[in-house]
Protein backbone atom coordinates (compact mmCIF):
# COMPACT_ATOMS: atom_id res chain seq x y z
CA UNK A 1 0.00 0.00 0.00
CA UNK A 2 1.17 3.54 -0.30
CA UNK A 3 1.38 6.65 1.15
CA UNK A 4 -0.48 9.35 0.87
CA UNK A 5 1.21 12.19 -1.18
CA UNK A 6 3.99 9.57 -2.46
CA UNK A 7 4.07 9.79 -6.39
CA UNK A 8 5.11 6.56 -7.77
CA UNK A 9 6.14 5.69 -11.76
CA UNK A 10 3.20 4.75 -13.94
CA UNK A 11 2.77 1.38 -14.87
CA UNK A 12 3.66 0.91 -18.62
CA UNK A 13 5.85 3.16 -19.51
CA UNK A 14 9.89 2.71 -19.94
CA UNK A 15 11.61 3.03 -16.70
CA UNK A 16 15.21 1.62 -17.08
CA UNK A 17 17.71 4.47 -17.53
CA UNK A 18 19.35 2.73 -20.58
CA UNK A 19 16.50 2.78 -22.76
CA UNK A 20 16.39 6.66 -22.48
CA UNK A 21 20.64 6.74 -23.95
CA UNK A 22 19.27 5.80 -27.41
CA UNK A 23 15.41 7.04 -27.16
CA UNK A 24 14.71 10.64 -25.40
CA UNK A 25 11.38 10.95 -23.31
CA UNK A 26 8.61 11.02 -25.92
CA UNK A 27 5.95 12.00 -23.56
CA UNK A 28 5.60 13.74 -20.25
CA UNK A 29 4.98 10.20 -18.60
CA UNK A 30 8.36 9.01 -19.35
CA UNK A 31 10.19 12.71 -18.85
CA UNK A 32 8.69 11.36 -15.48
CA UNK A 33 9.79 8.03 -15.19
CA UNK A 34 13.19 9.13 -16.22
CA UNK A 35 13.48 11.62 -13.61
CA UNK A 36 12.00 8.90 -10.98
CA UNK A 37 14.68 6.36 -12.26
CA UNK A 38 17.47 8.67 -12.13
CA UNK A 39 16.91 9.83 -8.45
CA UNK A 40 16.26 6.05 -7.77
CA UNK A 41 19.66 5.44 -9.17
CA UNK A 42 21.35 7.88 -6.98
CA UNK A 43 19.65 7.30 -3.88
CA UNK A 44 20.31 3.44 -3.84
CA UNK A 45 23.64 4.43 -5.14
CA UNK A 46 24.15 6.41 -2.06
CA UNK A 47 23.48 3.54 0.60
CA UNK A 48 24.83 1.10 -1.20
CA UNK A 49 27.67 3.12 -0.63
CA UNK A 50 27.24 3.43 2.97
CA UNK A 51 26.77 -0.01 3.86
CA UNK A 52 29.55 -1.48 1.97
CA UNK A 53 32.29 1.81 4.37
CA UNK A 54 29.61 1.48 7.07
CA UNK A 55 27.61 -1.91 7.72
CA UNK A 56 26.00 -1.30 10.71
CA UNK A 57 22.66 -1.71 10.07
CA UNK A 58 22.49 -3.46 6.85
CA UNK A 59 22.83 -6.81 8.63
CA UNK A 60 20.86 -9.65 8.29
CA UNK A 61 19.21 -9.68 11.65
CA UNK A 62 16.53 -7.24 11.92
CA UNK A 63 18.48 -4.15 13.88
CA UNK A 64 17.71 -3.32 17.24
CA UNK A 65 17.71 0.47 17.29
CA UNK A 66 14.59 2.43 17.20
CA UNK A 67 13.32 4.98 14.42
CA UNK A 68 15.51 7.57 15.98
CA UNK A 69 18.61 6.30 16.56
CA UNK A 70 18.68 4.35 12.70
CA UNK A 71 18.31 7.44 11.64
CA UNK A 72 20.70 9.41 13.45
CA UNK A 73 23.41 6.20 12.37
CA UNK A 74 22.26 7.41 8.89
CA UNK A 75 23.51 10.61 9.45
CA UNK A 76 26.74 9.71 11.21
CA UNK A 77 27.64 7.30 8.66
CA UNK A 78 26.75 10.38 6.23
CA UNK A 79 29.14 12.74 7.55
CA UNK A 80 31.83 9.89 7.77
CA UNK A 81 31.65 8.85 4.48
CA UNK A 82 31.75 12.85 3.28
CA UNK A 83 34.81 14.04 5.32
CA UNK A 84 36.47 10.37 4.31
CA UNK A 85 35.72 11.08 0.71
CA UNK A 86 36.84 14.68 1.35
CA UNK A 87 40.59 13.43 2.05
CA UNK A 88 41.37 10.42 -0.18
CA UNK A 89 38.42 9.28 -2.84
CA UNK A 90 37.73 5.38 -2.77
CA UNK A 91 36.37 5.58 -6.47
CA UNK A 92 36.53 1.76 -6.75
CA UNK A 93 34.49 1.57 -3.83
CA UNK A 94 31.60 3.69 -5.96
CA UNK A 95 32.37 1.59 -9.24
CA UNK A 96 31.57 -1.59 -7.21
CA UNK A 97 28.48 -0.16 -5.60
CA UNK A 98 27.34 0.96 -9.16
CA UNK A 99 27.92 -2.54 -10.63
CA UNK A 100 26.02 -3.88 -7.95
CA UNK A 101 22.89 -1.70 -8.52
CA UNK A 102 23.02 -1.97 -12.49
CA UNK A 103 22.76 -5.88 -11.72
CA UNK A 104 19.90 -5.51 -8.95
CA UNK A 105 17.91 -2.49 -10.47
CA UNK A 106 14.82 -4.04 -12.04
CA UNK A 107 11.49 -2.44 -12.46
CA UNK A 108 9.22 -3.59 -9.47
CA UNK A 109 5.82 -4.72 -11.01
CA UNK A 110 3.89 -4.50 -7.59
CA UNK A 111 4.12 -0.76 -8.10
CA UNK A 112 0.68 0.98 -7.87
CA UNK A 113 0.12 3.97 -10.43
CA UNK A 114 0.69 7.24 -9.15
CA UNK A 115 -1.65 7.79 -6.38
CA UNK A 116 -2.36 11.70 -6.94
CA UNK A 117 -2.84 13.52 -10.17
CA UNK A 118 0.09 15.08 -10.83
CA UNK A 119 0.14 15.09 -14.85
CA UNK A 120 -1.02 18.88 -15.51
CA UNK A 121 2.61 19.30 -14.00
CA UNK A 122 4.58 16.34 -16.10
CA UNK A 123 3.26 18.18 -18.84
CA UNK A 124 4.45 21.51 -18.00
CA UNK A 125 7.73 20.01 -17.16
CA UNK A 126 7.45 18.21 -20.50
CA UNK A 127 7.30 21.01 -22.28
CA UNK A 128 10.12 23.21 -21.02
CA UNK A 129 12.26 20.09 -21.83
CA UNK A 130 11.20 20.54 -25.32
Amino acid sequence: MLRSGLIAPYRGVRYHLKEYSSHPPQNCRELFKLHHASLRNAIERAFGVLEKCFPLIGSTTEPNYSAYTQSSITLARCILHNYLMGMNPDESLIEEVDKEISNEFEESEEVEDAPINVDENHFEVYNNYC
